[in-house]
């Protein structure tokens, strides 16, 4: 994986997924979905993440306390240990890794706590999650992370 073509391709294309993202909204919701949910799996059964990580090199999950907990323990350290070594509250109020890339990346794209990790990384790139319209923009955003998000909204664009 290229990620620097990615990057700069995708930065070029952003104005172009922003336009898309106000169509998207104007969708009905359950065509949207329909529409996203299939491309999500038409793209992902031909995506190999271990060949990017992208996602985890550059952006930081959010951390619900149920997500400090797991992986404190998987870390064998207390909630308020981890917290001080791994996180910070960002502007909204919300917990973030301190830095990235994510320390529990491996050299190899894989992730030393994965079993462990947070909701947020389950969840990732969130294309295949209901109620698709409500996070348009955050998926417009993703499209300058995460390689399969772009080529989904390439997909997307191509449709409508």
């Amino acid at each position: 994986m290229d990620l620097d073509k990615f990057r700069k391709e995708a930065k070029k294309r952003l104005p172009q997924y922003k336009d898309l993202g106000k169509k998207l909204r104007k969708m009905k919701p359950k065509a949207l979905e329909n529409m996203v949910h299939g491309l999500h799996h038409e793209v992902f059964e031909n995506t190999d993440c271990l060949t990017c990580a992208n996602c985890c090199k550059t952006t930081s999950p959010i951390f619900k306390q149920g997500d400090i907990e797991r992986m404190a323990s998987a870390v064998r350290m207390k909630s308020s240990q981890f917290i001080d070594e791994y996180l910070h509250l960002d502007h909204e109020g919300d917990y973030v890794l301190n830095e990235a890339p994510c320390p529990f990346l491996t050299y190899d794209n894989t992730c030393i706590v994965y079993e462990s990790r947070p909701t947020a990384c389950r969840e990732y790139p969130h294309t295949d999650r209901k109620r698709f319209r409500q996070i348009v923009n955050l998926s417009v955003r993703n499209t300058q992370v995460c390689p399969a998000v772009k080529t989904i909204f390439d997909k997307l664009e191509e449709s409508i």
